[in-house]
C-alpha cells in the first residue's frame, strides 16, 4: 500500500478521528496535512477550544504521519506548547513533517494553524517503532 493508502485504512477504523471530522488534505511517506473543524462540543468552560482536542488533533496528524510507509508506530514522547486559543467555528489545520528518523524511533514536527494561518499550537511527537507492520495490528 501507498502512504495515502495506509492513512486512509488506519483512518476508517479510527473513530475518534471521525468523530472530529478530520480530513486528510495531503498524505506521503512520514508527513500528513489534515483538516479539522471546531464543532460546539469541542469548547471549554472559557468558549475556547479544549486543550485535549487540540492535543488529540495532533497526536492523530503524528499517527497518520508517522505509520504510513506501513511500519507500526507508537507515540513514545509528545509536548505541545498552546500560542492562540481556537474557538467555535475555527477550522484547524496540522502539518506533521518527519525531523529525525533512527532504527527505532522517530521525530515529528506538528504546526496546528487556523483557517488564517495564525499558529494555534507547536506540538514534537516521538515515536517508537514497535517492528510490526500497521494492518497486522
Amino acid at each position: 500500500m501507498n502512504p495515502r493508502q495506509v492513512a486512509d485504512y488506519m483512518f476508517n477504523q479510527d473513530y475518534f478521528s471521525q468523530w472530529m471530522n478530520i480530513k486528510m488534505i495531503e498524505v506521503k511517506e512520514n508527513y500528513c496535512l489534515i483538516e479539522m473543524p471546531i464543532k460546539k462540543d469541542m469548547i471549554n468552560g472559557l468558549r475556547t477550544v479544549h486543550g485535549g482536542v487540540t492535543f488529540a488533533f495532533a497526536d492523530s496528524a503524528l499517527a497518520f504521519s508517522s505509520n504510513n510507509t506501513g511500519d507500526a508506530a507508537v507515540a513514545l514522547n509528545c509536548i505541545i506548547n498552546f500560542t492562540k486559543a481556537g474557538k467555535e467555528g475555527d477550522v484547524f489545520r496540522a502539518e506533521s513533517i518527519l525531523v529525525n528518523d533512527t532504527r527505532k524511533t522517530a521525530v515529528y514536527d506538528i504546526k496546528i494553524t487556523n483557517q488564517d494561518q495564525e499558529l494555534i499550537a507547536k506540538f514534537v511527537g516521538t515515536v517508537y517503532k514497535i517492528g510490526k507492520k500497521v494492518t497486522d495490528l
